[in-house]
């Protein structure tokens, strides 16, 4: 049964929702059970197989039984595992929440919810840059269908830029997969990588190009400046479960560039080792210093929490940049912080919105709220965390950050991360004053929240503290991590030995 394991993250989102779809006019009640039994059972399985992942192993699972490079396989890894549990934490916050009213909005929420955590969890499953492509689509596929959800001017809006800019970048991703495939004769990650090695020098312009153009393809994905334009306004105008889960579609470029060129374009590749590192550096840099201009310059709260996620995108890419394990650990931890921490935020958003009536998230003066205390708490907690202030999990992130870097790296790393996190700060200050302080006159308006939209935000703000207190065994896995993607030769051993028993 272990052995079958790997599958069952894109199997039970597969099914599921087949199931919600088919069901499509069945009851409310029905789809709410299943969906949310289907994303729990997931995070049973995703504990399941971080604890396999954290021996160090990695396993694998070749669909059909045809083995790697020839057929479709499925990796677990330390990265993937905790990848695929974070994604779980996620969707169980956002899915009860949903589970309060916002799924009755429009059609097919749960279905598509589900197969959303099918491109996700595939994707970061994937060995192969075909399959990952298919997995892409997948994902974009459902978040077109769940950005439109409810309707509406300003979705309609940002979703026609969103689906564009992706079909165009989706485009750019099977150029360059059919590049590297017609440059190297394989499309299997491990496999590309030994070929890579070996590349006669009159193919080295070609792999470079393609190798560029994926980059720009996960830099898309990520939201990389100057590739992040579409971000704000599609997350600030998605429904509420629909943006925290668009926590994670941000990592998934992230963890594609990380996989990619970790293994492909390692230390082991010749004169194309590390070709994507300056380019993630210059632009990591550019990233967080826009997005702490955005933050300044939001006036809802919505659009405020889309910047911050650019400002972690920045943070997060200067981790790859850096290009040494004790960077990407760091970034590993940080990923974890921001995913749960952003996505619990636009969760909470939502929140204060329905309790200020006609003012909604926007950062203007309006009436007292019926709640307003243990929001205006849970806003203090999930502001200074997100700012990267003591004694939350943020502050600990962005800290090992900043140790990561070395010599000419911190010139540039410590006042640009430094004054984002201070720009974030200000401005969450001054939306937390406007939103509760400012806010006292009138009568109070707004009716008593949902238990199900609480329990979603206390679930995903509690990892500020719950990352603080567990920083040990965490900080200790994300080293681990980071030190099994400086030697992708032993996932290359796992998948192909053989072959890499010839190379070596």
């Amino acid at each position: 049964m272990m052995q079958h394991l790997i599958v069952f993250p894109v199997v039970l989102p597969l099914i599921a929702g087949i199931l919600l779809l088919y069901q499509r006019q069945g009851l409310v009640r029905y789809k709410r059970i299943v969906s949310v039994a289907a994303t729990a059972l997931m995070l049973l399985v995703a504990i399941g197989l971080l604890r396999q992942a954290a021996s160090g192993e990695i396993t694998y699972y070749a669909l059909g039984d045809w083995q790697a490079p020839f057929g479709i396989v499925l990796v677990l890894d330390r990265l993937s595992a905790l990848m695929l549990l974070l994604t779980a934490v996620l969707a169980v916050g956002a899915v009860v929440f949903a589970c309060a009213g916002d799924d009755e909005k429009g059609s097919n929420f749960h279905g598509l919810f589900q197969w959303q955590l099918l491109g996700i969890n595939g994707a970061f499953l994937t060995g192969d840059l075909f399959n990952l492509f298919v997995f892409f689509e997948v994902l974009l596929l459902a978040s077109y269908a769940l950005l439109l959800h409810g309707g509406g001017k300003a979705r309609i809006q940002a979703s026609v830029h969103y689906v564009v800019l992706n079909l165009a970048g989706s485009s750019l991703f099977l150029i360059a997969v059919g590049i590297l495939y017609g440059a190297t004769g394989t499309l299997n990650m491990a496999d590309m990588a030994i070929r890579v090695a070996d590349l006669p020098a009159e193919r080295d312009g070609l792999v470079t190009a393609g190798a560029l153009m994926l980059l720009v393809v996960f830099g898309l994905k990520a939201a990389i400046l100057p590739l992040y334009f579409w971000l704000p306004k599609a997350y600030a105008s998605a429904p509420a479960p629909v943006a925290a889960l668009f926590a994670i579609m941000t990592k998934v470029g992230i963890y594609a560039i990380l996989r990619v060129y970790s293994l492909i374009f390692g230390d082991s590749a010749g004169g194309l080792e590390a070709l994507e590192q300056p380019w993630v550096w210059w632009l990591s840099l550019g990233t967080l210093a826009a997005a702490g201009v955005g933050v300044m310059a939001a006036r809802d709260l919505r659009l405020l929490v889309a910047y911050l996620v650019l400002v972690s995108v920045g943070t997060l890419l200067a981790g790859i940049g850096m290009r040494s394990p004790q960077a990407v650990s760091a970034l590993l931890y940080y990923l974890i912080h921001t995913t749960l921490i952003t996505g619990g935020l636009f969760l909470l958003a939502e929140m204060i919105g329905l309790q200020r009536g006609k003012a909604g998230t926007r950062l203007v003066k309006g009436r007292p709220m019926v709640q307003g205390a243990a929001l205006a708490m849970l806003f203090f907690v999930g502001a200074i965390a997100v700012a990267g202030v003591p004694p939350f999990s943020g502050a600990f992130g962005k800290a090992l950050m900043l140790n990561a870097a070395e010599g000419d790296q911190r010139l540039w790393l410590w006042p640009l991360l430094l004054l984002a996190s201070l720009a974030s700060l200000i401005a969450l200050s001054r939306a937390g004053s406007t939103l509760f302080w400012r806010s006292h006159r009138g009568t109070i308006s707004g009716s008593p929240l949902p238990y199900r939209q609480w329990f979603g935000v206390i679930w995903l703000l509690s990892a500020a503290p719950l990352l603080v207190a567990l920083a040990g065994p965490v900080s200790s896995y994300t080293q681990a991590t980071a030190e099994q993607l400086a030697n992708p030769q032993v996932l290359i051993r796992t998948l192909l030995p053989n072959a890499a028993g010839d190379a070596q």
